[in-house]
């Protein structure tokens, strides 16, 4: 069975030299930016509303992306909206949250509905955002529930971009050379 599949009618939409691994599982109503990846293991399921990543973003290995219905104490819902250049670390959960760009999700990291984790944040490892916090730019956050640590320093800032670009190069190096036995 593909790891790209169908949900009541709608296939995910994958942009120009997007990545995919064979092992993750990609359902429904998602669309992908160009020169994203989507490593081994990730769950992406957009069935009950929708899932948008950007350009040159990282789902890293593990990851499982989900959304929130609509109903009538919420009309939209909880779409996941992720941006451009973000890396989304190991293990990682977003469930129903909006980040912008430029962000570094730490591993096992959970981020929960009505979250809006602006550009330019570093959220550390194992952190819990709760629901419908809003993380401003320029900040490092880390723990559980998460906490503003500290500004970011201008070589964590350019680390974004930089995350971001290796992975790009990483993932072309893997359309190129990865093969299925």
């Amino acid at each position: 069975m593909s790891s790209i599949r169908s949900y009541k009618g709608i296939t995910p939409e994958l942009g120009l030299r997007v990545y995919v691994d064979s092992t993750a599982v990609l359902v429904g109503d998602i669309q992908i930016g160009d020169d994203s990846s989507i490593w081994p293991l990730v769950a992406a399921r957009g069935d009950v509303n929708h899932i948008h990543i950007g350009k040159r973003t990282n789902i890293q290995d593990g990851s499982v992306l989900h959304v929130t219905h609509k109903n009538a104490a919420n009309p939209d819902g909880y779409p996941l909206i992720i941006g451009d250049d973000v890396t989304v670390g190991h293990k990682a959960m977003l469930h129903g949250c909006t980040i912008q760009d430029r962000v570094l999700v730490g591993m096992g990291s959970i981020i929960l509905d009505g979250v809006t984790v602006e550009s330019e944040v570093v959220i550390g490892a194992g952190s819990l955002v709760p629901p419908n916090k809003t993380l401003p730019s320029g900040y490092l956050y880390m723990g559980n529930p998460v906490k503003q640590a500290r500004p970011l320093t201008d070589e964590e800032r350019d680390f974004l971009l930089k995350s971001a670009e290796n992975y790009v190069q990483n993932k072309d190096d893997f359309l190129h050379q990865v093969e299925d036995i």
